[in-house]
């Protein structure tokens, strides 16, 4: 049985990839470091690693509670540190009185230094400022290169990562059916709108699953996957139970409160 049957089609690259960290593992005895990993890849590679004795997993995302982490893969000999992980967080300060940074704005702004996204963690909006986790490898660089985000002015230094211990993305948990594991389906279910709606939003551009825009009714989530709908929220698929006897499928989400 192939290991792909059980992923989405476009997700085979990924898989490969991940078959590659762990062979490398395994043929070096070394341990291995994976970029900044999304919900639904870091559940990809739990699965593709499995319960393996000579390949170890371990995900961090420089705080307890991150969204976005790296994984690291190691033989069962080595004993990882948080170090290992090479995650650093940057500050970000500016004037809240006179401007308000968000997400969208940060994000975009580390990005147009040319980097790509995998080398980004979170970004936390913080009530005096706000924190982004990158890899370490480009901290020095992020912060000598960002003067001014959208209209603001700010000022951006190394924060220690003990700082984010507090912070915890929290997912308000619950259970629903769906007639499918359709985005549109799913989307209906989760914001209480028509199933039109829900698909008017999708075809509008206003959903993403994993920080991708989602254009096609008939999308099929997975466990792990993030939902974004613009005005309405972010959605966790937590886990999939199975089928009830209506032969709806029995599912446990979360909404970021």
């Amino acid at each position: 049985m192939s290991i792909y049957q059980h992923f989405r089609s476009e997700e085979k690259v990924f898989i490969d990839n991940v078959l590659e960290w762990k062979e490398s593992v395994e043929t070096f005895y070394s341990p291995k470091l994976t970029p900044f990993l999304d919900p639904r890849e870091q559940h990809i590679v739990s699965v593709v690693i499995g319960q393996n004795e000579d390949c170890k997993l371990a995900f961090f995302g420089g705080y307890d509670g991150a969204e976005r982490k790296r994984a690291l893969l190691y033989p069962n000999y080595y004993e990882p540190s948080e170090e290992d992980f090479q995650c650093s967080a940057i500050a970000i300060s500016y004037n809240r009185k006179f401007h308000e940074l968000t997400h969208p704005q940060i994000l975009g702004t580390l990005m147009s230094l040319g980097i790509i996204r995998e080398r980004f963690g979170d970004v936390l909006i913080e009530e005096e400022s706000a924190k982004a986790i990158v890899d370490s490898d480009i901290a020095s660089y992020v912060i000598n290169n960002i003067t001014k985000i959208g209209q603001a002015g700010v000022s951006l230094e190394l924060a220690s990562l003990s700082d984010l211990t507090a912070v915890h993305t929290k997912w308000q948990e619950s259970h629903m059916t769906s007639s499918s594991l359709r985005i549109d389906s799913l989307l209906s279910s989760m914001t209480r709108l028509s199933r039109q709606k829900a698909q008017d939003l999708i075809q509008g551009g206003k959903v993403k699953v994993n920080h991708l825009v989602i254009e096609e009714k008939d999308y099929v989530c997975h466990k792990g996957d993030v939902i974004s709908c613009r005005g309405y929220g972010r959605f966790l698929i937590v886990e999939i139970e199975g089928k009830t006897k209506k032969d709806k499928w029995k599912i446990v989400f979360g909404q970021q409160k």
